[in-house]
């Protein structure tokens, strides 16, 4: 199946948006909603006057604005437009900011609202951190990340390296929404911390147009790859590492920090964690940029993520300058990346 080139967009309330207007007719918000689909590897797809498109969730792909128990006992949410569909509390699951999210009868994923969450906890009987009860039977709620600490360890990367000559990761070139945006930026000579390097690709593109660069990576293998791809450029710097204990002379040290399958990669449940190295690393008035997954996955690597989870993570302490979906991506990766480029407060 060949992916659309035109693209739609879903707020964070679940409004559809064309050219930044949201969607006011119903029976085009309705088509938009009803036909979602989820195609391989994460991209969502719908229809708008039956026209293939690809829609960009702000968040998840629906947005329950309210949620009700109906008289044959299914559960059931109400989305714009006069949508509605049913779920089961099998599928909820609890994020760090205590939203309830689930799948749909038709397996596409939601989030509460406030104002649906609220109605959700007065149709239970009790509710607690991990669990609910209903007619007096009990429901664990997971985390939605699942932890995976097995990411955290050199050897998990390390083994990859050695057993594929291609990890699904490495593009075997610079991110696209890199090399289009360097030469458009027009950044001043900087100090570049690149963070989970690879192969070295994003941290060479930085060394090329002129800035000082140390590219971090916790697989030997990854650096030694690196190495023989770019270790020639004399600014450019390939440092083993882990970037959860970086040595205390990175603090401040840089202008720009730059994301790129990294915080994909990473155990979820350390996000907030790589923020502060950020934090850390950063000069004040430092920029970071990246290319950031925007899709639902929640068994990685790589985890998915949305705009919603990255303005969260960044709305303290970064002032973004420039902040949009990439649509010039790789086909496989199109309609799911996010490009960003922020200052540090």
């Amino acid at each position: 199946m060949s992916i659309p080139t035109q693209f739609i967009q879903i707020d964070e309330e679940g409004f559809g948006l064309s050219r930044d207007i949201r969607i006011q007719d119903p029976l085009v918000g309705q088509e938009l909603l009803q036909n979602l689909k989820i195609h391989e590897g994460g991209t969502l797809l719908s229809t708008i006057g039956e026209t293939p498109v690809i829609v960009e969730a702000f968040d998840e792909p629906y947005v329950a604005s309210q949620v009700h128990l109906k008289e044959d006992g299914v559960w059931e949410i109400s989305l714009p437009y006069g949508v509605h569909y049913s779920f089961q509390l099998e599928s909820l699951s609890l994020d760090e900011w205590d939203r309830f999210h689930g799948y749909t009868s038709n397996n596409i994923p939601f989030v509460f609202s406030r104002k649906a969450q609220a109605s959700f906890f007065n149709l239970l009987d009790e509710y607690g951190d991990d669990f609910i009860e209903f007619q007096g039977k009990t429901y664990d709620i997971p985390n939605y990340w699942p932890s995976n600490e097995n990411v955290e360890k050199e050897t998990y990367w390390s083994s990859i390296y050695k057993e594929e000559a291609n990890p699904g990761w490495n593009l075997g070139e610079p991110a696209e929404a890199l090399k289009d945006m360097i030469p458009r930026l027009k950044i001043a000579r900087s100090r570049v911390l690149v963070l989970g390097c690879g192969e070295g690709h994003d941290a060479a593109l930085f060394a090329a147009a002129g800035h000082f660069v140390t590219a971090v990576d916790i697989s030997p293998e990854a650096i030694e790859r690196a190495k023989k791809n770019y270790g020639h450029l004399s600014n450019l710097t390939f440092v083993e590492a882990d970037l959860f204990k970086l040595p205390r002379d990175y603090d401040q040290a840089f202008d720009i920090v730059f994301e790129h399958t990294c915080y994909c990669a990473i155990n979820p449940a350390k996000r907030q964690e790589l923020v502060k190295v950020w934090n850390r690393v950063l000069v004040s008035g430092g920029h970071l940029m990246g290319v950031f997954f925007t899709f639902e996955k929640r068994q990685g690597p790589p985890y998915g993520g949305t705009e919603w989870e990255l303005r969260q993570r960044l709305k303290s302490h970064y002032h973004p300058i420039f902040w949009g979906r990439w649509q010039k991506s790789i086909p496989r990766r199109q309609g799911k990346e996010l490009f960003i480029y922020t200052k540090k407060n």
